[in-house]
């Protein structure tokens, strides 16, 4: 469990990213920090691994304030996937997701084996084992990136932005990917983006941020659509427009759900509705 305590962060130039920042981050749970630009949620993260430390306030990990530990020893705890992957151009894609066990001490056949594994585990065939980044497309660089935040198998996996550069049908496979691997690991996952619908994909607890790191609400999927807190969350996750003001059309023998712009959004299933309440007459 991962737990922010009054947390602040004011960089150098006097620019104040998070303001008295408290949360509680759930075990075995993918969270989700989304907000625009300036909403203070790349910096939360980083202070997780001390990449950035708070000005003010506490973090801890399991009950164990993370200012008492060495960053470097920190860091090699916790995987940490970013956008455009971070690999390092000169090693091999076995290599690569090799780096963390072998600075940890892991021999280095055994680092390699263990990194083959994550290739399987990823979805990366392992013939790419000994490609460079830059033969790769994208999708299987993020892949790779992946498979080397999750090499040292830790309890704690940060993702900032992680699929943000690739096209969208890549963006979507990967997104999937990781729903495949969160319910096959079940890691506690902290994912930054600005996308909702990423958001809403992904998050078990999603964090509304707005600017300087002050949540506008948190909550599932679910409990922000339904129960918004204010026009700003509304508008945010678009609970009064678009895409989620969803109704029923009859189509022949069908119903089908169809979005505000009269695009199809989906069908609907008949053996998914809920039963109809008992009657009267049944409940005698």
């Amino acid at each position: 469990m991962i737990e922010f305590h009054s947390v602040s962060k004011r960089f150098p130039d006097g620019t104040l990213a998070v303001a008295d920042f408290s949360l509680v981050l759930p075990s075995h749970q993918t969270t989700v920090l989304v907000g625009s630009s300036g909403s203070g949620k790349t910096t939360l993260l980083r202070m997780i691994n001390r990449m950035v430390d708070p000005t003010s306030g506490s973090i801890e990990i399991d009950g164990e304030d993370i200012a008492t530990l060495p960053p470097v020893k920190l860091r090699r705890g916790i995987g940490y996937v970013m956008q455009n992957s971070g690999l390092l151009p000169h090693r091999t894609v076995v290599d690569n997701v090799a780096t963390v066990p072998l600075l940890r001490g892991t021999p280095k056949r055994q680092a390699r084996q263990d990194a083959l594994a994550l290739l399987d585990t990823v979805g990366l065939d392992r013939s790419l084992a000994t490609r460079y980044p830059s033969q790769l497309s994208g999708g299987q660089q993020q892949r790779v990136g992946v498979a080397r935040g999750l090499a040292v198998n830790p309890n704690i996996l940060l993702m900032d932005e992680p699929f943000g550069a690739v096209d969208p049908i890549v963006r979507a496979e990967l997104q999937q990917e990781l729903v495949r691997l969160q319910d096959e690991l079940d890691k506690t996952v902290v994912f930054v983006t600005h996308d909702i619908e990423e958001a809403f994909l992904l998050g078990d607890q999603i964090v509304i941020l707005r600017e300087g790191g002050l949540i506008a609400q948190v909550g599932s999927p679910a409990e922000l659509l339904a129960n918004p807190a204010d026009d700003f969350v509304a508008s945010f996750v678009g609970a009064d427009r678009g895409r989620r003001a969803l109704h029923l059309e009859r189509h022949g023998d069908e119903d089908v759900v169809v979005d505000s712009d009269g695009r199809l959004a989906g069908v609907l299933d008949p053996s998914r509705r809920p039963a109809a309440p008992a009657g009267p007459e049944s409940a005698r």
